[in-house]
């Protein structure tokens, strides 16, 4: 009896992962931790970190200018971004500001930094999502999705990448 007693527990272990596959949900996708995206309204590839770390995703951006338009709280920028051959463009916009958040940095100091929403092309499917404005030159890629957009899209697996397409049907 003891040994059934021990038994049914490493069962259970063993059963666990067959009952809740990521893979069953309908809607996500399986993700690499690097992924190709593009801005909807522009033709450039991108390479995008998922960091599922990150509450809010980020985009790499200098210039940044916070102004008032008929009474209405705007920002304008240049977005640096490489393209997926290394191709640095860069890109000015103006947008609405959809807040400002306190972002805890690395060495522990937090920024206020202004958070837009933009449009962009993950696995052959169109989102708007939230993006905090930082400079990002001192890191590999330009682009972070954090858990916020993956929520729901996606489940990252940390031993592939590219696994999704970055163009959307026209």
């Amino acid at each position: 009896m003891k040994i059934l007693q021990g038994l049914f527990p490493a069962l259970l272990l063993l059963a666990a992962p067959l009952s809740h596959g990521s893979s069953q949900d309908p809607g996500k996708v399986i993700a690499g931790w690097i992924e190709k995206v593009s801005l909807v309204e522009q033709p450039l590839v991108l390479k995008a970190k998922l960091d599922t770390g990150a509450k809010t995703s980020s985009i790499h951006a200098i210039n940044i200018e916070q102004f008032k338009k008929d009474g209405d709280r705007w920002v304008r920028f240049d977005l640096l971004l490489k393209d997926e051959n290394d191709k640095q463009h860069t890109i000015h916009m103006e947008t609405p500001k959809a807040r400002r958040v306190r972002i805890k940095n690395n060495d522990g100091d937090h920024d206020r930094r202004a958070v837009v929403e933009l449009e962009i092309c993950f696995d052959g499917r169109k989102h708007v999502t939230e993006f905090t404005l930082a400079n990002r030159a001192e890191y590999i890629y330009d682009v972070l999705l954090g858990r916020e957009f993956l929520q729901g899209i996606a489940v990252v697996d940390p031993e592939n990448t590219f696994l999704t397409q970055a163009s959307c049907p026209e």
